[in-house]
């Protein structure tokens, strides 16, 4: 999408019918037919009248650019960026300014400047849940934006949020679907279930009968996120073959939706501990719930994280310790 003269984005303020406020002082021309990622890009294309040269989107707007999957998020995210040590930071409603404190290493997506992959997650880590960081790593591993060298020399540092995106690189697979696949699998970690990801089940003649999400070690379990896009005509017609080609097999699938992960882990675990034959432990139970609190996958876990983005809101200057 190549931005005509009579779209391009505009400083000022928005005084003319067929025309939107992106922030203060910054504007675009109304254009019908876009999807909300065109959007998206369009406002970002805004948000550089005002920025220095040396500026690259970063955090969560970085990860979106870059295509990766996102956790759960409130309803209005601010825009990140990063800039030079020496450069202006602008102050605008909606926009969280960082320092580029070592070398920059941007890439280009939809023609705007994106900071390098590994940075983009360490900038997430300062603010985000583990739950949360999960999503994007695997996410980023599936696309195969992350490169492991890189990856552990900035996980040998003592930089902020290593801590945080240590763990999360320990505990992220790079083999699931969708967000909610990744949000499942870390609750079989927390619950002490070991499992095979991705796993490939075929019969006694060595034939292909399904690929399931999460298969059970030691078991016959197929466990599955059954997110929307199940409910599409298409998926469904897939489900459906897939399941008569278990059908005589030893293979039993249960199906999770989000809201069973979330908010009804209590009983999810009671009817996963039933199946495996083993006593109820609370303690996993009360792990899982202080992450997923610590999270956008709860309430108040989006709450917490929006009030400390209006804090941020305007200038936020990591130099000193980043």
């Amino acid at each position: 999408m190549v931005a005509t003269d009579d779209d391009k984005p505009f400083r000022g303020e928005v005084r003319l019918a067929g025309h939107r406020r992106v922030s203060h002082g910054l504007g675009r021309p109304l254009r019908s037919g876009l999807t909300d990622e065109e959007e998206f890009v369009r406002d970002l294309e805004a948000y550089l009248l005002v920025l220095p040269k040396s500026a690259v989107f970063t955090h969560l707007t970085g990860a979106q650019l870059l295509g990766w999957q996102l956790p759960r998020l409130p309803e209005h995210v601010p825009v990140f960026v990063a800039v030079d040590l020496d450069d202006p930071r602008p102050r605008r409603h909606g926009l969280i300014c960082s320092r580029l404190v070592r070398e920059r290493r941007p890439v280009k997506r939809a023609r705007l400047p994106v900071e390098a992959p590994e940075e983009i997650l360490l900038r997430a880590a300062r603010d985000l849940g583990l739950i949360d960081l999960v999503v994007l790593i695997d996410s980023a591993l599936r696309v195969g934006d992350l490169d492991p060298d890189r990856m552990t020399n900035l996980l040998a540092s003592g930089r902020p949020g290593v801590r945080m995106l240590r763990e999360a690189w320990r505990r992220a697979t790079g083999k699931s679907d969708s967000g909610g696949e990744s949000v499942l699998q870390q609750f079989h970690v927390v619950m002490d279930i070991p499992f095979v990801p991705q796993a490939e089940i075929r019969d006694e003649a060595g034939r292909l009968l399904a690929q399931a999400d999460l298969l059970v070690e030691g078991t016959t379990f197929l466990h599955e996120y059954d997110g929307a896009h199940h409910r599409g005509r298409d998926q469904h017609r897939i489900d459906l073959r897939r399941e008569r080609g278990l059908t005589g097999s030893p293979y039993v699938r249960r199906g999770f939706v989000l809201d069973d992960l979330v908010n009804h882990p209590g009983a999810t675990m009671h009817e996963l501990d039933r199946a495996l034959g083993r006593t109820h432990d609370v303690r996993r139970l009360r792990r899982w719930r202080a992450l997923v609190d610590n999270s956008m996958y709860s309430a108040t876990g989006r709450e917490r994280m929006m009030n400390r983005w209006r804090r941020q809101d305007g200038i936020i200057d990591w130099s000193k310790s980043a």
